[in-house]
């Protein structure tokens, strides 16, 4: 068997401690994965694809504004408003939650909990809660 022989110095440059740090931030995000809740694995999910959307983080949308927005549906419902029909569905991104409202509708193909979706429309405060009413929507991948 043929002896390597030890280095007397430590190699130079950025990427050889780039390498190591690399290692250790390695283990460090499996260890914290291992301890992380399911839903804090959720929203970091969420938050990474929003990225790639384009869209505001909903923490960020401020009231009187347009904003797109991306994220999963956690609840739809029926909730009349004035006397008329209106679908709500709450959308979280990993940040935040905005509820989505579709005055005069019962029902919407696609919108369904558990269901990828980016919004975009005026984003107001509805009893302190960020709400978009009559979004423009794109159903995203399945749920």
């Amino acid at each position: 068997m043929d002896e390597v022989p030890a280095r007397t110095s430590p190699p130079s440059g950025d990427a050889d401690r780039g390498g190591a740090d690399r290692g250790k931030g390695g283990l460090k995000r499996f260890l914290r994965r291992m301890a992380a809740g399911k839903a804090e694995l959720e929203a970091e999910e969420l938050q990474k694809e929003r990225g790639s959307e384009g869209a505001t983080p909903i923490t960020d949308c401020g009231s009187r504004k347009r904003h797109r927005v991306a994220g999963t549906l956690r609840t739809v419902t029926l909730r009349p408003r004035g006397g008329a029909p209106a679908l709500e569905a709450e959308l979280y991104d990993g940040t935040d939650v905005i509820t989505l409202v579709w005055l005069g509708r019962r029902k919407i193909a696609g919108i369904d909990p558990g269901r990828r979706l980016r919004a975009e429309g005026l984003v107001s405060l509805q009893d302190g809660r960020k709400t978009m009413f009559n979004p423009r929507y794109e159903l995203r991948g399945g749920s």
